[in-house]
């Protein structure tokens, strides 16, 4: 009996590996005669280099080399600009300033790498580092919006006008036209400030050059792989085919690690080429609050106009955000944060604008939600707001906006980040509402447990939050499915995993269409060798964009699979079925043969063949999206409030999801609880801070505080489908959903917790001493 496997709840392929200790991660990699990098970085935000001295450095026992800026040679050369702004938003202002692989004449941020030292160890490598003076001339740093963007802020890049590194407005309809009309207009303030994503593994790289093969292997801590080879091969003069690309397991991405171009791994490379070595380096967790890319850091100032049945008539959204000292990924971050104000209600005029500054902290990038946190915060806690003002529930102001399911596919006409208009796919949003509301027993907590608790002068309360989540976006990825004489399936494909369950999920779509064993599929990913084209691990688009292009190549090799046993069996193929790793003719079971046996005949050692005949039961097939899917869904959270130390007990979490047709339920649910589990970390826990000189006051982890185990509730999750149709399996994206809402969610709670006396809760993070100050006014 042929077993289906999409949609299963099936254990995951690879945890046997990852629990016994067989997974390679980068820092098991370990070469003969291996060589160790570590870094001079810039103590100061921002500063002239007066004078370097290494020769002290150089003398150490066990130096092999150190290197400057001034040593690079014509290597010395920004990286590479990732994102280019869209070129269908008119009027947009954008100032290319890309990092460099080491500091030459100015530092722009505290951990800017300036020397580079190779040793025998790192414990060598890390002492010679002592050794090295460079002399640097403070300069004021620039470590708020909104003084980076006035006229007496110093400039961190002297050759622009200011610190300004983007602006660009987006309109939909015409904002300032409806405003008078509006019954109520809501007109707020809003904050969320910086956090570090703090993967469990840090970043990692191990560059191997094999002069006699003229060959260089890479295995690093990437989200990818392909394009990391492509720029490298480009800075180094290479061919693509000199360069491989490993991204093994790796423990977490979250986004930093689809940074292309770090200073480490730009030189790394280069000095493996020089010294004919292979060098390790592997960030320890005080290098990761500098080194690696951070997110978040906006200032928002928002009005939504509405009827005085809560219709929203428009939204005026105007934001700075924070790019830090440099801007590799362009305009990706604040149009999410644009697009994402809209949410999932019917917003007939729009009015968006952000300004970009430079800052004197380190560079940011997406990190998991990648600007999409902001705009739902925007526009949550207005509606939150204007439900109040009202006279609304939380639940009746949402329901009223909704964008209703006949209106699909609905264009917002505003730019998003794949360069396309925001269009939603599909969606049914009020179901999810309901679910949601019903799963967290809404009407009762109002109506009867509240009150009871609060006469016992406990301070709890409950909040429901929607969102929509942009996934699925372009370009395209590809796979190649091979059937082998063993009858076991192999998929090659170039996106890499972080913990997504690729190895499964993928294995689940296989399984299906060509009829084995989903233990039976074997996947590679993440190597540039095995597989040559694709983007990458982000935007929650593996699933939708590789796992359409692995279905399509899995359809291909059936169909060689039914070509080929048709003609042994002298049947048509539509009398064949597949299943249990053979072909048979429906309702004979005796006529079975094993895939592998065709595999073995469909590559056959001698004899002639038919014009045109392809060996092998192989497959190679690309998939493209034409715009991106849109999943959704609806968190909804009971909170109680200390009102002494003002610390939050999540008593209850409920999350109801829709990505379309689920591929595995139990890695789904995976997801969500990881997203949801770093969504309250940034609500309530995650917050970097800076003082006046750009310097981190708390880079480790005695003081920048993650949510455990103890403070992450049970969460309780509801499904809701409605498939996409831009793409064969109807999926959507899933791996941003559980952190998108949280911090509105979190910040509505607990808000009503605290009564109608309490003031509004309009900045992320929180934290139990800024809510006493918020609450009891001393700051």
């Amino acid at each position: 009996m042929t077993t289906r496997y999409f949609g299963q709840r099936i254990k995951r392929n690879e945890d046997l590996r990852l629990l016994t200790g067989q997974a390679l991660f980068v820092d098991d990699v370990n070469l003969p005669n291996m060589l160790h990098a570590a870094f001079y970085r810039s103590g100061y935000a921002h500063g002239r280099i007066v004078d370097i001295d290494v020769e002290t450095a150089k003398e150490h026992p066990g130096v092999v080399a150190v290197y400057t800026a001034e040593d690079l040679g014509d290597y010395w050369q920004p990286g590479p600009l990732l994102v280019a702004p869209p070129p269908t938003i008119k009027g947009v202002t954008f100032h290319e300033r890309i990092q460099t692989p080491l500091a030459k004449d100015k530092v722009r941020f505290v951990g800017e790498p300036i020397v580079m030292v190779v040793a025998e160890s790192r414990y060598i490598a890390e002492d010679a580092i002592a050794d090295i003076w460079v002399e640097i001339e403070p300069l004021d740093a620039v470590v708020d919006l909104e003084y980076a963007l006035s006229e007496e802020a110093p400039l961190i890049h002297e050759d622009l006008p200011s610190n300004m590194a983007a602006h660009a407005i987006q309109e939909k309809g015409n904002y300032a036209a409806i405003v008078d009309q509006a019954d109520l207009v809501i007109k707020r303030r809003l904050l969320y400030d910086r956090g570090v994503a703090a993967a469990m593994e840090n970043r990692g790289i191990v560059a191997h050059w094999d002069a006699k093969g003229a060959h260089l292997t890479l295995w690093e801590t990437t989200q990818a792989p392909i394009f990391v080879r492509s720029i490298l091969a480009w800075m180094l003069g290479l061919s693509e085919h000199q360069v491989r690309v490993v991204a093994p397991f790796i423990g977490g991405g979250f986004g930093p690690k689809i940074m292309i171009g770090y200073q480490e791994e730009t030189l790394l490379p280069w000095a493996s080429i020089k010294l004919n070595r292979p060098i390790k380096w592997i960030e320890d967790r005080q290098e990761n609050f500098f080194a690696t890319t951070q997110e978040r850091g906006q200032v928002h100032d928002a009005e939504l106009a509405l009827t005085k049945e809560g219709r929203i008539l428009g939204l005026k959204h105007t934001f700075i955000h924070d790019t830090g000292a440099y801007d590799p990924y362009g305009l990706t971050i604040p149009l999410n944060s644009q697009a994402n104000a809209l949410g999932p209600y019917d917003t007939p005029n729009y009015y968006g604008e952000c300004r970009v500054a430079f800052t004197n902290k380190p560079i940011v990038t997406p990190y998991r939600g990648a600007g999409r946190q902001h705009g739902v915060f925007v526009i949550e806690r207005l509606l939150d707001i204007a439900a109040k003002e009202l006279g609304l529930s939380i639940v009746e102001i949402r329901a009223r906006n909704f964008i209703p399911p006949d209106a699909f596919p609905y264009n917002h006409e505003i730019i998003f980040q794949d360069f396309a208009p925001l269009t939603f796919d599909s969606g049914d949003y009020l179901p999810a509402l309901e679910t949601a509301v019903e799963m967290i027993d809404y009407e009762q907590f109002i109506t009867e447990e509240q009150p009871r608790l609060q006469a016992e002068g406990k301070k709890v309360g409950i909040g429901i939050a929607a969102y929509v989540e942009g996934t699925g976006i372009g370009p395209y990825e590809g796979a190649r499915i091979t059937m082998g004489a063993s009858g076991k399936v192999s998929v090659a494909t170039g996106i890499g995993t972080q913990g997504q369950g690729h190895f499964t999920s993928f294995a689940q779509i296989v399984a299906d269409e060509v009829g084995v064993d989903v233990r039976d599929v074997y996947l590679v990913s993440g190597d540039t060798d095995q597989f040559h084209w694709g983007a990458g691990t982000f935007a929650s688009r593996g699933a939708v964009v590789a796992g359409n292009a692995i279905y399509s190549a899995a359809t291909e090799v059936r169909k060689k699979i039914l070509k080929l046993a048709g003609e042994k069996l002298e049947v048509a193929e539509e009398d064949l079925e597949l299943g249990d790793g053979e072909v048979r003719v429906k309702g004979v079971p005796d006529s079975a043969v094993k895939l592998g046996q065709l595999a073995m005949e469909a590559n056959p050692l001698r004899g002639a063949v038919k014009p045109g005949t392809e060996p092998g039961l192989e497959a190679t097939s690309y998939f493209g999206p034409e715009s991106g899917t849109t999943a959704s869904g609806v968190h909804a959270m009971i909170v109680e409030v200390d009102p002494d130390t003002m610390l939050v007990a999540i008593k209850r979490y409920i999350v109801v999801h829709d990505c379309g047709r689920v591929i595995n339920p139990l890695i789904l649910d995976g997801q969500i609880h990881g997203g949801v589990a770093q969504g309250i970390g940034n609500a309530f826990y995650e917050q970097l801070v800076f003082d006046d000189n750009g310097q981190l006051l708390n880079a480790s982890f005695m003081d920048f505080l993650l949510p455990t185990a103890l403070d992450v509730p049970h969460i309780e999750i509801g499904h809701h489908e409605t498939p996409s149709p831009l793409n064969p399996l109807g999926i959507k994206g899933a791996g941003e959903a559980g952190a998108i809402p949280t911090a509105a969610l979190f910040a509505q709670a607990v808000e009503n917790a605290l009564g109608d006396d309490a003031p509004e809760i309009l900045e992320i993070p929180l934290s139990p001493n800024r809510l006493f100050e918020l609450v009891y006014g001393t700051e």
